[in-house]
């Protein structure tokens, strides 16, 4: 493109709407309250319980691009006693929903185990829901470091 009088007055206003529209060039992240949305949207209304569901993250996490993240839940995986799926969230990202597993009797055991990517410091968040309705939590939160810094 060759650089005309018309055109750099072009690229001049159409920068200056753009700034003065509020332009971002940041990603928009979700917020906590989204993503307790998100968990009763899953949940069907119902108030998680404590207990069951055991989320394993590390405490600090060096590269968020990176994050192991594994999540058992204790259940017989026969009957009522089904774990029917279970749904990882991460509050801070810009998709609060972030990973989600189904099981059936057939799987054994309910343990799942990912990599997920973590915009910033935040709560890393496990629902599992019951094939008897019922539906229990665990919450962790990942402090993630920027080349080594604490962030």
């Amino acid at each position: 493109m060759q650089l005309t009088r018309r055109n750099v007055l072009g690229l001049t206003a159409g920068a200056a709407a753009f700034a003065m529209a509020g332009g971002r060039f940041s990603p928009a992240l979700a917020s906590a309250e989204d993503a307790e949305k998100m968990v009763m949207d899953f949940t069907g209304g119902v108030t998680p319980g404590e207990g069951k569901v055991s989320l394993n993250t590390p405490e600090i996490a060096e590269n968020g691009n990176t994050v192991p993240v594994s999540v058992t839940v204790e259940s017989a995986m026969e009957g009522d006693d089904l774990v029917e799926s279970v749904i990882i969230f991460a509050d801070g990202n810009p998709n609060p929903a972030v990973a989600t597993f189904h099981f059936t009797e057939m799987s054994g055991e309910a343990l799942a185990t990912t990599r997920i990517r973590l915009a910033k410091t935040q709560n890393v968040i496990a629902v599992a829901k019951m094939k008897d309705g019922s539906v229990f939590m665990d919450k962790k939160e990942v402090k993630v470091t920027i080349g080594g810094c604490g962030g």
